[in-house]
């Protein structure tokens, strides 16, 4: 069997590949967005990438077509593919009929921290002797890899909102039939696509409906948005995290030591390397979740000081002369805004230089522009790059962030003006859901060939 992915270098399709190669199924892809982490590990995966969307290029001797989300009617490749009357197939819809319809899946939504808890929960059940099968949206440092099949009937997957291709607008996650689902928060996100929130809480409705009567349902309890989601109808019993259920008290403000606390009793104290308390709420989510297939608290808890992150989330790119530079995914302002709280906490007073990209469709449509200069109170300095394509203006942005803030539009003298900037013991924040260009290697180089 062989299939073709269009645009496998995102993070779901990239998965998607690295499972159906494992499964002995023949892969190759297409994608005009080729950067790391997704387009290195599948070159380690020995996958054929083709640079383009130049329907000339689709295999003749393909089983099927397995079509990302990012593809649209208009595109040739698309209208080369109904033309010819190729067999064709969404993402999650191959991802449930070839691999989850005999696992027992935990999916793990939300508008933020989806792909750390998810991470997080693989690592658990790995550090229990469980080996799940994971689908995650980012490369956990733990695994080296986004996606395997696993060895047990566990299969942890990142379930994304977001549609699911072209031709089936329903959000992804509803292809998944979860039996543990974890919901993190939810607020208005993908502007492209959804009119409102109500639409969203609509989604996620339709996730729960599908859960069965004997799985679980782990939900923020502090979350009003699935609170009146869950209201429109659940079959399933419910764990709250946050408030309810599984709470925690940080012993360091940071997040980077907290007890944790299940039904009004303490059950243990973790001490690791992860910071804010967006992610001290992500630990209890994968803690509930961990529990349902079997893990025992305290097994859950000593896996959380192994753990070694995600890539692009928080990850320290390098250190040079004294300042340290990381790269984050965050790109909605609540994230933004918990991502500096976490690194704020841990520093007290030290500076911290922040570079962001305004790269997601909704930050392209504007939709949360009147939030973003409060997302970003907790950097000392903060550069904004205007991509291709953004249809507002960011002068109101620089306005509201007063003297602090810079505009740059050219991605070389962006790194040389931070670079130039920095001094030793600062830390340089870089945000994008994109590769922005290479832009964490262009500081780390110029920092290198300047006198901090």
């Amino acid at each position: 069997m062989k299939i073709h992915i269009l645009g496998i270098c995102g993070t779901f399709m990239g998965g998607i590949a690295v499972l159906a190669r494992a499964s002995g199924i023949e892969v190759t892809g297409a994608d005009s967005k080729v950067y790391p982490p997704m387009s290195t590990m599948l070159a380690d995966q020995g996958i054929h990438i083709v640079d383009g969307y130049d329907p000339t290029q689709l295999p003749t001797d393909a089983d099927s077509i397995v079509i990302g989300n990012f593809m649209r009617r208009g595109m040739p490749v698309i209208e080369e593919v109904l033309d010819q009357n190729l067999a064709y197939i969404s993402g999650p819809q191959w991802l449930y009929e070839n691999i989850l319809r005999e696992r027992w899946v935990l999916a793990v939504a939300g508008t933020h921290g989806k792909t750390t808890t998810a991470s997080l929960l693989a690592w658990i059940l790995e550090y229990a002797g469980l080996k799940p099968g994971f689908l995650i949206g980012g490369v956990p440092e733990n695994f080296g890899i986004s996606a395997r099949l696993g060895e047990s009937p566990f299969f942890v997957v990142e379930a994304d909102e977001y549609d699911t291709a072209f031709f089936d607008k329903r959000s992804k996650f509803v292809h998944y039939h979860p039996r543990t689902a974890i919901l993190n928060n939810l607020e208005y996100d993908h502007a492209d696509i959804f009119p409102n929130i109500q639409a969203i809480k609509t989604q996620f409705h339709h996730l729960v409906r599908m859960i069965p009567s004997k799985g679980l349902v782990i939900s923020n309890g502090a979350d009003e948005h699935l609170k009146a989601s869950l209201e429109l109808g659940c079959w399933t019993a419910i764990e709250q995290f946050v408030v309810g259920d599984w709470q925690a008290e940080l012993m360091a403000a940071d997040g980077s030591q907290f007890k944790v606390i299940y039904q009004g009793q303490t059950v243990g104290t973790v001490s690791w390397n992860l910071l804010g308390l967006h992610n001290v709420h992500n630990a209890l989510a994968a803690l509930a979740a961990a529990r349902h297939v079997g893990v025992p608290i305290e097994h859950g808890i000593a896996a959380l000081p192994e753990f070694k992150g995600v890539k692009r989330r928080m990850q320290l790119r390098g250190q040079v002369r004294g300042v340290s530079v990381y790269d984050d995914f965050a790109h909605h302002p609540t994230a933004i805004a918990t991502t500096l709280a976490g690194l704020r906490a841990k520093l007290g007073q030290g500076r911290i230089l922040a570079v962001l990209e305004p790269r997601s469709n909704t930050m392209r449509l504007g939709t949360h522009k009147e939030q973003l200069a409060d997302s970003l109170s907790d950097a000392d300095q903060v550069w904004l790059y205007q991509p291709a394509g953004l249809n507002w203006d960011l002068q109101t942005v620089l306005d509201d962030l007063g003297s602090k803030g810079q505009l740059q539009q050219d991605i070389d003298e962006l790194a040389k003006q931070v670079a130039a900037a920095a001094q030793a013991d600062d830390h340089i924040l870089i945000m994008s859901n994109g590769g922005f260009e290479g832009v964490h290697d262009k500081v780390l180089a110029a920092l290198a060939n300047s006198h901090v």
